[in-house]
């Protein structure tokens, strides 16, 4: 009998698509981080938080939105946020609006920092999208992975 069985799905194209997605994220994600380690000494993790509060309004998020912005547990991203602060990169602050909630700003060294990573992103960007899909193929797959991620 076949491993490959109608009992069995794994062959189900759904199956496939989705384990082609996690493998893709997860050779992109480990290759740019050991670009990011090697070339300014940024873990991929703190390069997330940084971005989330660079595009964030005002430079800062609440902790609970930077847990929500880049899929981690609040105790893993107020961990996470405490190695990022003892760099020197980010600072807690006080809400001025609820006085329980604390804000995660960016520093000027996050900054500076920042914009280092983000011109090693922009290169290995290039290298990894850009050369191997034309531009209607990323606009494309933009608009695919947008509405994945889209609430329900």
């Amino acid at each position: 009998m076949s491993s490959q069985t109608s009992a069995c799905p794994s062959g189900d194209e759904k199956v496939q698509l989705f384990g082609l997605l996690l493998e893709t994220n997860a050779r992109l994600s480990r290759s740019l981080g050991l670009e990011l380690e090697s070339a300014c000494e940024l873990p991929l993790a703190w390069f997330d938080v940084l971005l989330q509060l660079r595009r964030s309004p005002d430079g800062r998020l609440k902790m609970n939105e930077i847990a929500d912005a880049i899929v981690h547990s609040s105790g893993g991203t107020t961990r996470l946020v405490d190695r990022i602060e003892e760099a020197g990169l980010v600072a807690r602050q006080n809400c001025p609006s609820d006085r329980r909630a604390i804000h995660v700003a960016i520093t000027d060294a996050g900054n500076a920092k920042l914009d280092e990573a983000l011109n090693v992103h922009l290169e290995y960007l290039d290298e990894s999208l850009a050369k191997k899909l034309t531009e209607s193929e990323r606009v494309t797959l933009a608009s695919l992975l947008t509405k994945l991620n889209a609430s329900r």
